[in-house]
């Protein structure tokens, strides 16, 4: 059957002396894989819409069970900037890995097809990339069915006094709950602020956020510590982007 949709790439590997496979994320189908031959020539007309982050309209033909063939493609956004900057293409690469390892074959939504598209647009934009990458982890453990609970004590229900995150227990404690969790991270009322405010904002709307350091630094320590715990996946990008945190590059 032949397949026309809109796309974003997630992943892009050479096959073969000239082929490449790309991991496609389409509001349609969800994520499919799709053979470009011929791409990983210099003059071919695939070359430049198989790169990783570009979003682009695709026509594929695609049997049921089988891999897809790409017909033609043409970009929408190329996202070059994404792919010469180092701190931008390492963000940007942990949006699309997320995507692509937490979403089976042919799974998706449209929303979310939304969120990493203006995602990756926000990130070239140069706006707060710890903060898109935040947002957009929110909106996976969502999907996922792993979202927090950060409007109250996800251990009394109480919605005042709240003053550590439990990535363990699955949210937010107040003050008298702390005990429950010795490992609970302390957090002030700007990252509790954020916290409450990631499940229900819309990264289209994001504006040019100003957040204090600390703020970041407490939102860092939750998000990844709730991703480690609950997602328990080792991310080759946020691996590189921590690397880069460590040597101050």
């Amino acid at each position: 059957m032949l397949r026309s949709v809109q796309g974003i790439v997630l992943r892009s590997m050479d096959y073969g002396e000239g082929n490449k496979i790309i991991s496609l994320f389409t509001p349609e189908l969800g994520k499919v894989g799709v053979m470009a031959r011929g791409a990983k020539k210099v003059k071919s007309r695939h070359a430049a819409v198989t790169q990783l982050f570009t979003y682009g309209d695709f026509v594929f033909f695609k049997q049921r069970g089988q891999m897809g063939s790409l017909n033609s493609a043409e970009i929408i956004e190329a996202h070059h900037a994404l792919r010469e900057d180092l701190h931008m293409s390492a963000h940007a690469s942990y949006l699309v890995e997320m995507t692509d390892r937490m979403l089976g074959d042919e799974e998706g939504s449209t929303y979310i097809f939304e969120q990493l598209k203006a995602g990756l647009m926000a990130i070239e934009e140069g706006k707060d990339m710890q903060i898109v990458v935040h947002l957009y982890e929110m909106k996976m453990f969502d999907l996922a069915g792993y979202l927090p609970v950060t409007d109250a004590c996800v251990s009394c229900g109480e919605t005042t006094g709240i003053t550590t995150f439990s990535p363990a227990m699955g949210g937010t404690l107040c003050a008298r709950c702390r005990y429950k969790d010795a490992a609970a991270i302390p957090i002030g009322e700007g990252t509790l602020k954020l916290l409450k405010l990631f499940p229900r904002m819309d990264m289209r709307r994001l504006g040019a956020v100003q957040v204090k350091d600390e703020t970041k630094a407490q939102l860092k320590t939750c998000m990844r510590a709730y991703m480690d715990i609950h997602v328990g996946v080792q991310w080759k990008s946020r691996g590189f982007i921590e690397q880069m945190e460590k040597y101050n590059i």
